[in-house]
């Protein structure tokens, strides 16, 4: 039996509609059980790259919702045609333990998950995920973006950024 293939990209984001962008050619790839990991700091774009995709899958089915950040509410669900997304803001959980509370490792094998703060996750984070980091470019104006995911789940998503396992 084989290794699962591994998947590594870094792209350039000048701006925040280029990150809007690239949510946007993500999110029709996605379906239930794919979680992605949302990392940095605050101020990173991570709700902005969740919200984009969000509104880009809402509004193929003729939608449009505000999408409002996760911060306080710590889970917002939306139902769509492919399934419920859920979006998760972990930042003010002290335990991996609440992650259970909230039901989001049931959501991991069901829904679209995006989770921002993953760190929080500890050894629930799952394995097969798409880790997407995001940190200030040099210039302080735009963003690096990088993609690890493990998993032939994850192939079709980097094949359309252009790369290779």
């Amino acid at each position: 039996m084989s290794a699962p293939p591994e998947f590594h990209l870094s792209l350039a984001l000048p701006s925040p509609e280029a990150t809007a962008a690239l949510a946007a050619r993500i999110a029709p790839l996605l379906g239930p059980g794919q979680v992605m990991l949302l990392e940095g700091e605050i101020g990173a774009g991570k709700t902005h790259f969740a919200r984009a995709l969000i509104q880009t899958l809402l509004a193929a089915e003729g939608r449009r919702e505000d999408v409002p950040s996760p911060t306080f509410t710590l889970v917002q669900v939306y139902e769509t045609a492919r399934g419920e997304i859920w979006h998760a803001d972990l930042y003010r959980l002290t335990d991996p333990s609440e992650v259970i509370e909230l039901g989001l490792t049931e959501a991991f094998e069901t829904a679209i998950c995006l989770v921002e703060w993953p760190d929080r996750l500890g050894d629930l984070a799952p394995r097969e995920a798409l880790l997407l980091s995001l940190r200030p470019d040099a210039t302080g104006e735009g963003r690096m973006a990088t993609f690890q995911a493990t998993g032939i789940c994850w192939a079709p998503v980097f094949a359309a950024l252009g790369a290779a396992a």
